[in-house]
This record gives structure tokens, sequence and C-alpha cells, in this order.
């Protein structure tokens, strides 16, 4: 009878093995719907001689108390910013997130649609000026129009960095010498 228990067992375990690298690799950057986010203007933006639309802004995450979530550290959102009057109207449409875990990384990238909402609870940010000048590092709170839902995209760097780290004499950094003479030993 313990032949039998025991090829069900390593079945079982080996099942257990196949499957848990799949689920394991199944992350999910998520946020729902009417989330708000810190962030800030990577470059500065000016509208001037006429100018109403820069395409391609750049954004980063924001330390924003009153965010009700966060981003990981290292993002870049890309959207387009629209001056309309005295307000400039930010739109999303890209994101890629680098999230880290000590020596690994996941990567997220997708859409987003979220649009920027002023402290006073209208669509866009107030300017002042001629120019409608946002400075670099202008932070505001990002809401989302729609939830967030990015599967982690494949990291060829984390298989090459995961071989690198073998400790068996596998990786590249570290590979076991072969056994040669020592040249420095004398041959007596």
């Amino acid at each position: 009878m313990s032949f039998i228990k025991t090829p069900l067992l390593a079945s079982s375990l080996l099942s257990a093995l196949l499957i848990a690298p799949l689920s394991a690799s199944a992350a999910t950057l998520s946020l729902p719907d009417d989330a708000t986010v810190g962030v800030e203007l990577v470059d500065a933006i000016s509208f001037a001689d006429g100018q109403n639309r820069q395409e391609g802004i750049l954004l980063r995450p924001a330390d924003i108390s009153q965010a009700s979530h966060t981003l990981p550290e290292y993002c870049v959102i890309v959207g387009d910013a629209q001056r309309d009057d005295a307000r400039v109207r930010i739109t999303t449409h890209d994101v890629t997130c680098i999230e880290t875990d000590e020596a690994d990384s996941s990567i997220f990238s997708g859409e987003i649609d979220a649009a920027v909402y002023g402290d006073d609870g209208d669509y866009g940010l107030s300017c002042n000026g001629a120019d409608c000048e946002l400075a670099s590092g202008h932070a505001f709170t990002l809401t989302l129009n729609a939830p967030l839902e990015i599967t982690e995209q494949d990291n060829p760097s984390a298989r090459i960095n995961e071989k690198r780290r073998q400790t068996d004499g596998e990786g590249v950094a570290n590979p076991i010498p072969a056994d040669r003479p020592d040249p420095d030993a004398s041959d007596e």
C-alpha cells in the first residue's frame, strides 16, 4: 500500500509546483474607478503664443495626503494638457510602472483613463498669467475615470538577473572555478 501512496503524493506535489508559478506570474496592478492618486509634473507646462494643447506630458507619482491610493514608486504616466481659459485640463492615457521587491521587479504597462480636478472640484487646474504656466514638480491628484487593471508583463531582465544570482556555479557572476593547478604553488 505504501507504494501506491508515494506516487500519488509525488504527483500531488508536482502538480502544486507546476501551478504555483502560474499564479505568481499573474500579478495585476489594479485601482478602482474614482480612485485618486498623487502625481506631479516631470516637466513644466506653459501655453504661449496662442498654443492651447500639449500632448505627451509626463507625470510621476507624488506623495499627496488627499489621494485615496498610491502607485508604485517607479511610474511614468503619459497624458495631454489643454488650456481652457484660466484652467489647464489634464487627461492621461498610458502608464508604465516598475514595482520592486528587493532584487526582483515587476513591470506593468497599459492604458489609464484619468483626469485632473482642482482643489475647487472643477475639471482642470487653475493657472495664472498669459502663459498659464505650471512648474515642474507641481503636484496634484489624478482621478480615475475607469478601473485600472494591468497584468504584469514579461521581464526578460529578471530572468537574466536570476541567472547571474545563481549560487551553484551556473550563474554568470559567480562561476565555480575550474580545477586547475595553482600557478603560485611550488612543484616540490
